[in-house]
């Protein structure tokens, strides 16, 4: 038998051992694409768990329960997340209001949560999460009938959980040809697999001190410890290509710019200098640097500015916090987009709030609920714009009460553009909805990317670094040069029916490479289609492509 907190440290284990895991998990991504998050949703989503369990010191079960999954719910990120929370509420259902449980007891508490899984994904694939959930409920209450005893059950659902994994291959052709096995699952059988080392040995798994995420960038650390120490403007490095004639001593280079400034660095050997200071005199010190030699390169930065520019976008990510509001308007809208460039085209497009998100940054649950509740509307319509986002935003649903939400499954940026456009204030909010799905079937969605590892797809050899094209979702080129591979998508894409294309470059695309792109697109398309060119600032992507 296990009470509240033999539970409460099972589940802190279980998010302890993918928390360790969960780099391998994401490496499990069937496409060599960067965007292997699942490893990373899920241990989002059971880390949710484990802070809201912190406080608990009760011993009922059913209470540990109640709030491991009431956490995990709303902190849920991508579809193998969603569905991990559906099996952990169904945990919390199947204790209720029970002190100790045994082994029937969880194995009929897990049926209840694999039962709501795979109610919530609309066409449920098998070879899958599912499957292996499915698997080692099905073998635990097998157990259960002729062993109730906790410690026997909930080994056997870990065993079957891992033979289920293993033939997820079979189950699933794609995975096959990738030589994987399904990433959810793999993540599923880790967490239980963290939590029968509490069950049966007493001993929780600790979580590796490399695997915690980091909460603030290097620089934005450094600038908030050093709030009120930055005596100099400028920080100034240099390389001097040493002139061998010169016979000056190096120390007086170094006296001297210790002399104008501080954090003095120097350097050398028989062919260069290297020289790094912070100083109001940038100018000087590189004048005195030529004593010694010609200048190789040169960086003169302003540190003040540069901390003014943290602390400025530290305000408006505050700012940028969502604010319940009434719901007074009858239309409303929620999207989510990452980058700057996207989020704004999306507000203009008539988007009441933006949820920073998309591929391998999944937001919650939470997320997309506090920006619902942050929408004045009575009708409020989500735009997800990734596959793996649509079932967490679906979780909002019940959440919310006193307004009405309607999730329309765009699952790219295109399709999220699309149905915006198609949106008609003349009509009710579930028709609109009916209408910008409708309209999702007539754009096609381009990605230009890197691949992130070496592997083989579809009698393709690609090497990690190779640049690579999916069209609608298939990967179907690779590539030295990201503008090669984008022309080569257009063509496969553009037909004589296309009238509009959206060319959207990200964060790693220089505008000179973006306008490249657009002129060549321009010279093969231009003469019978309207082509826009859109600063994204996207990340992952160099390039997203619509055409309609």
């Amino acid at each position: 038998m296990i009470n509240g907190q033999i539970l409460k440290q099972a589940v802190i284990s279980g998010a302890n051992n993918i928390s360790n895991q969960k780099n391998s998990i994401n490496d499990l991504n069937i496409f060599p694409v960067p965007d292997g998050d699942t490893g990373t949703n899920m241990s989002m989503t059971v880390n949710a768990a484990v802070a809201a369990l912190e406080d608990f010191d009760g011993t009922c079960a059913g209470d540990a329960a109640g709030i491991t999954a009431s956490a995990m719910l709303r902190g849920a990120r991508g579809n193998s997340g969603v569905i991990t929370s559906l099996i952990f509420r169904g945990f919390a259902q199947g204790l209720k209001d029970i002190e100790e449980v045994d082994g029937k007891n969880l194995a009929a508490a897990l049926g209840i949560g694999v039962d709501a899984a795979y109610k919530a994904v609309m066409k449920p694939t098998e070879g899958t999460i599912l499957t292996v959930a499915r698997m080692a409920y099905e073998a635990g209450i097998e157990a259960a009938k002729y062993d109730r005893d906790v410690v026997s059950v909930w080994q056997t659902i870990v065993d079957k959980a891992n033979e289920a994994l293993a033939i997820t291959p079979q189950l699933l052709p794609v995975l096959k040809k990738a030589g994987v096995v399904d990433a959810g699952g793999k993540g599923l059988c880790v967490i239980f697999e963290g939590m029968l080392s509490v069950i049966k040995n007493g001993i929780m798994i600790e979580a590796d001190d490399d695997t915690a995420p980091a909460t603030v960038s290097t620089f934005e650390s450094a600038a908030a410890e050093f709030d009120d120490d930055i005596r100099f403007t400028y920080c100034t490095e240099f390389i001097v290509g040493r002139n061998a004639e010169i016979e000056t001593e190096i120390g007086e280079l170094r006296s001297y710019l210790e002399s104008i400034g501080d954090c003095v660095v120097v350097v050398n050997d028989d062919e260069i200098i290297k020289v790094h200071v912070h100083t109001e005199q940038p100018g000087n010190a590189l004048s005195k640097g030529l004593e010694f030699g010609q200048l190789l390169t040169v960086k003169v930065e302003n540190m003040k500015e540069q901390h003014k520019n943290v602390k400025s976008t530290k305000k408006k990510a505050e700012k940028e916090k969502f604010v319940p509001a009434e719901p007074e308007n009858d239309f409303g809208f929620v999207a989510v987009a990452a980058g700057n460039g996207l989020k704004d085209l999306f507000k203009d497009l008539g988007c009441d709030n933006v949820v920073s998100g998309g591929q391998s940054m999944n937001p919650s649950t939470d997320d997309i609920y506090e920006a619902i509740m942050a929408t004045p509307a009575k009708n409020v319509l989500v735009l997800p714009n990734n596959k793996n986002i649509i079932l967490a935003a679906e979780q909002t649903i019940p959440m919310v009460k006193d307004r009405n939400v309607i999730i329309v499954p765009t699952r790219t940026i295109p399709q999220g553009m699309t149905a915006m456009l198609n949106f008609d204030s003349e009509i009710s909010a579930e028709s609109n909805a009916q209408l910008m799905t409708d309209a999702l079937a007539s754009v096609g969605t381009g990605l230009v990317t890197f691949a992130a590892r070496s592997s083989e797809f579809g009698g393709k050899k690609i090497k990690e670094g190779d640049i690579i094209a999916l069209e609608n979702g298939k990967l179907t080129i690779t590539e030295k040069s990201t503008v090669k591979a984008l022309v080569k998508l257009a063509k496969n894409m553009v037909s004589r029916d296309t009238s509009f294309i959206t060319l959207i470059y990200g964060e790693d695309v220089t505008e000179e490479e973006a306008e490249k792109a657009y002129e060549e697109l321009r010279e093969k398309f231009g003469s019978k289609t309207d082509i826009t060119l859109v600063k994204g600032d996207q990340p992952v992507y160099y390039f997203i492509l619509s055409v309609e």
